[in-house]
């Protein structure tokens, strides 16, 4: 395994892990939402009572628990956690994934070979630059890949069983979990803070090698609805009205240079119509707005409040109403009170021999809604790259380097208690 520090089994795992057809649905009410996912969450409850690890439980909602003992002779030191999810995104099939490795990278573009016509190009991909002479793992091209975030769940996976086999490694108690459901925003739905036990997390969700994150976007779902009068187009002079013209318009108006996610990068907000549920007589069309603070999401959501009454007011006939759910908040309204979940991550990340990176996420993983349940839990990298697409990628160099971070974090909480 050339220069890994701790040899390990992330890449072996992950290799089989997404051969599991785990992506999930917004339209489905069972929880997990796809019955795929609980197929995989139980091999790995199976593969945790296997290594030997502690209090392994699969409870009725599909979660998987489990302890890595302590090792330190410390009694003082906080109980750490360490999460993934297990499902993957409706966006892409998951559905038999071939993955390919391309061994020692040449720094070209990597011709996917189930559609020639699906190129990661290199020059789209500038993250590829740092990972020539490292082995990339893609998928055949017509699938996702997977790699979010079955790329955590094996690096999990793997250092606890590293932690297990070197007991001479001091560390407190640690506790492992892997969830459904998180990208159709469900992951934490049933989550049970206090059964888990520890005093904060991490997720292993994040993308490039070194990152660290620690805010999120707020997120808020919102379905503006247009209603019109659907009659016999032949005689509907005068009286239809045409609920999707009405929408279209709505839509038009919406702002071309800003506000969009195809606009906007680093800290800006925006709006995103994703789905349009279309008929004469009503049409509805659900958007995700984000914005990194409380007030610039309320200021979004006014906006298209009023773009949508106005398209209402040119269109005698017509109504609009609007529903708004919360979806998640920027975590770091939380984690700015537990500086020491940061900080030692932050060391472990060094001590792997990363430069940190401190990035915002423009999204949210489970740890949004669960540092606000009362469990702290930022996001650190797994290695993940162009997710939700079939120009998924990752590399084994940045798995191995997720999997040190993971055990050096535990040593870090050790040593500073």
């Amino acid at each position: 395994m050339g220069d890994v520090r701790y040899p390990n089994t992330a890449v072996e795992r992950f290799l089989e892990y997404v051969a599991y057809d785990t992506q999930s649905s917004e339209d489905s009410d069972s929880y997990p939402s796809t019955p795929g996912q609980r197929v995989l969450l139980e091999r790995l409850r199976d593969e945790c009572l296997e290594l030997g690890l502690e209090d392994v439980e699969m409870d009725e909602y599909g979660y998987v628990f489990a302890t890595v003992p302590a090792t330190s002779k410390k009694i003082d030191v906080p109980v750490i956690g360490f999460l993934a999810h297990v499902d993957t995104s409706p966006e892409a099939s998951g559905s038999d994934v071939k993955p390919i490795m391309h061994e020692n990278y040449d720094g070209g573009d990597i011709v996917l070979p189930d559609d020639p016509a699906a190129v990661i190009s290199a020059a789209d991909n500038p993250a590829l630059a740092e990972q020539v002479g490292n082995d990339i793992i893609t998928a055949s091209g017509t699938t996702l890949l997977g790699a979010d975030n079955k790329a955590g769940v094996a690096e999990i996976m793997a250092a606890a069983e590293y932690l297990l086999a070197h007991p001479e490694i001091p560390h407190g108690t640690v506790r492992i979990g892997f969830t459904p459901d998180e990208e159709v925003g469900a992951g934490s739905r049933y989550f049970d803070v206090d059964r888990f036990g520890a005093s904060c997390a991490y997720t292993m969700d994040g993308e490039t090698l070194g990152e660290l994150q620690v805010e999120t976007f707020s997120a808020d779902s919102m379905v503006i609805t247009f209603h019109g009068f659907n009659t016999h187009p032949g005689f509907a002079k005068g009286r239809m009205v045409n609920s999707i013209k009405v929408a279209a318009d709505f839509i038009t108006s919406l702002p071309g240079d800003t506000l969009s996610p195809e606009t906007t990068e680093g800290y800006e907000g925006f709006v995103h119509p994703y789905t349009l549920d279309a008929g004469v007589e009503r049409t509805a069309v659900k958007f995700i707005v984000r914005d990194f603070s409380e007030t610039g999401l309320k200021e979004k959501e006014a906006l298209l409040e009023n773009l949508a009454r106005a398209a209402v007011l040119r269109c005698p006939g017509s109504s609009v109403d609007t529903i708004v759910e919360e979806s998640y908040r920027n975590m770091k309204e939380v984690l700015d009170h537990y500086p020491d979940v940061r900080d030692h991550a932050l060391e472990a990340i060094r001590r792997a021999g990363l430069e940190p990176s401190v990035e915002p996420i423009r999204g949210g993983t489970d740890g949004s809604k669960l540092s606000f349940m009362g469990l702290p839990t930022p996001n650190i990298f797994a290695g993940e790259h162009n997710f939700h697409s079939r120009f998924e990628w990752i590399s084994t160099r940045d798995m191995h380097k997720a999997v040190e971070v993971i055990i050096e974090l535990c040593r870090v909480w050790e040593e500073k208690s």
